[in-house]
């Protein structure tokens, strides 16, 4: 029987789907949003999303998929089959994708890298829990320059109606303030803290003593 080259494949047709995930052909168009794909089959199984159809039913509890693959490993979960073996120590597992990450704790892979500081990890969700924490942290920081902005707005509308040598302090705030705020400081009695969250609750502090 003929070879075909790239990998090897007996059929033709499963040569050149699997030439496409290197050319990154698409010819496979999902009826209901125009989402294309390389492969029928995953064109097919992204239809379900938009249908809801689940044609796969596990023969010991009745549970309906989608996914042929979630099928498969679902029913494991009855069986107890684990057909995936760590290559490294032998260790089993019901899923392939369990079976790489478990892998990467011999090999050191960490093919997962975060967006905003490069540090790389070996699971996705780890990643993915890295990347909220930048979230969170920039999320604050702007809390807490808008929190200081306002005292200072506030404070400087005061010293404008009182003049004098307060509205020439006030004036000479400028954009090193900004930079305070990013240094843990307080601008106004430059105090300083450890933490974001502390920053925001001080600055609560000045406002409450207007």
């Amino acid at each position: 029987m003929k070879s075909y080259t790239c990998q090897s494949f007996s059929c033709s047709s499963d040569c050149k789907q699997h030439e496409r995930t290197h050319t990154g052909k698409k010819l496979y168009i999902c009826k209901h949003c125009e989402k294309s794909f390389s492969s029928s089959s995953d064109c097919k199984k992204h239809e379900r999303i938009h249908t809801g159809e689940k044609p796969y039913t596990c023969k010991h509890c009745q549970k309906s998929f989608s996914d042929p693959s979630a099928f498969k490993q679902h029913e494991r979960t009855h069986t107890g089959e684990k057909p995936y073996a760590c290559k490294h120590c032998k260790k089993c597992f019901s899923d392939s994708s369990a079976c790489k990450v478990h892998e990467r704790t011999h090999t050191g892979e960490r093919p997962y890298t975060c967006k905003h500081c490069k540090e790389s990890f070996s699971h996705a969700s780890n990643c993915k829990r890295h990347e909220e924490k930048h979230s969170r942290v920039s999320s604050l920081k702007q809390k807490q320059h808008d929190q200081c902005l306002k005292p200072r707005k506030d404070l400087q509308e005061s010293a404008a109606i009182l003049g004098g040598t307060k509205c020439c302090v006030l004036s000479s705030l400028t954009e090193e303030n900004s930079s305070q705020v990013e240094s843990l400081t307080c601008w106004i009695c430059q105090k300083e803290f450890s933490s974001e969250a502390c920053v925001i609750q001080h600055y609560d502090e000045h406002m409450r003593l207007k």
